[in-house]
């Protein structure tokens, strides 16, 4: 768990709802949509999101929605916006996800928002186990994958504590300087261990099955509170702006997997992606899989046999948090700082 966040002082140095100012790359009003991941948060969310972009001065002229798809809902937002330039609906958009774990913790969510189902029909119909398996807490997934594909725990922990020191490396180095925007007293991810060894991890006990489990703390993603944003155009739009294109976007997939091992969907998505772009695994620099538990990122890893130095070079969820609607547009900023710094050409989230 994070430090708990100051509350952002007032910025006398420079007027952020100039439009003028040097904080915007375009006019606010130039923006046609936002779309902004979100999981955990209440109804009214989709208010907060709408006051959070009138008070940075983007106008009501901006129309603005929300979307949901779990720990892909920052990716799922910009995929949104991306489609809605490419079908010509608009020229350009943001694609943003945030999430606050500390205020809406995950472990209360079923208590506060039970679903609204009627009961006797979702247990007796014919996807009956499935049907149920979506009320299956996030950890005891992370458990069923590790038994059902035979995990050793002494891997996952390997893999955890690596998560930590390629993001204590990158931390050291500067890397997320350029992709992060001070907020308050907070300018740098606070979750990284840099003194994390496999060795410590092992003395942590299992959380979700005591007895025979391999998920604990250590080697699952940490609650975190974060928010990411990309600002999205047409190709036309960014060479008429001058602007620095950092990427192209080349192809989406979504995948469906059964509820109790709900981790795996990057398996069968990612192939599927990439035989949209017409490319395959092999032609990708760098692959950014989201670590929300060591079980099911390590499976997906050795189960498309991904080059595990392309993987997560600067870490992942594991070491710099998993704030469940941000992450996924937080590892397509990741991505493509990384792809910039490097020289990289084929990136996949």
């Amino acid at each position: 768990r994070g430090a708990p966040l100051k509350a952002p002082q007032p910025r006398h140095d420079q007027d952020a709802t100039d439009p003028a100012s040097s904080a915007y790359l375009i006019p606010p009003s130039d923006v046609q949509d936002i779309c902004v991941g979100n999981v955990l948060s209440p109804p009214t969310s989709a208010v907060s999101f709408r006051m959070a972009a009138l008070s940075a001065d983007i106008p009501h002229t901006t129309s603005l929605s929300t979307t949901n798809r779990q720990c892909s809902s920052g990716l799922q937002a910009i995929a949104n916006i991306a489609h809605a330039i490419q079908s010509g609906s608009i020229s350009i958009g943001i694609g943003a996800g945030v999430e606050s774990m500390s205020s809406d913790p995950m472990h209360e969510l079923y208590d506060k928002f039970p679903p609204q189902v009627d009961w006797d029909v979702v247990q007796n119909c014919r996807h009956s186990r499935d049907a149920m398996g979506c009320l299956i807490p996030m950890g005891v997934t992370s458990e069923n994958v590790s038994k059902k594909y035979r995990l050793d725990r002494s891997a996952l922990d390997r893999f955890a504590a690596e998560s930590h020191r390629k993001a204590a490396r990158a931390q050291s180095l500067g890397k997320f300087r350029a992709e992060i925007t001070p907020v308050g007293d907070v300018s740098r991810d606070d979750g990284i261990r840099p003194d994390t060894t496999a060795e410590t991890l092992s003395k942590l006990k299992p959380v979700f099955d005591k007895a025979e489990g391999s998920t604990t703390a250590g080697n699952s993603s940490q609650l975190t509170d974060g928010a990411a944003a990309v600002l999205l155009m047409s190709r036309e739009e960014a060479v008429k702006r001058k602007l620095p294109i950092w990427g192209v976007w080349r192809s989406y997939a979504v995948e469906g997997v059964p509820p109790d091992i709900m981790g795996v969907g990057p398996v069968y998505a990612i192939p599927s992606a990439l035989q949209k772009a017409k490319i395959g695994a092999k032609d990708v620099d760098i692959f950014e899989i989201n670590e929300a538990f060591a079980s099911q990122a390590y499976y997906c890893i050795r189960t498309l046999k991904l080059e595990e130095g392309k993987v997560n070079p600067n870490g992942g969820a594991i070491a710099l948090g998993h704030p469940l609607g941000c992450t996924g547009a937080r590892m397509v900023v990741t991505l493509l700082n990384e792809m910039r710094r490097e020289g990289k050409r084929w990136g996949v989230v």
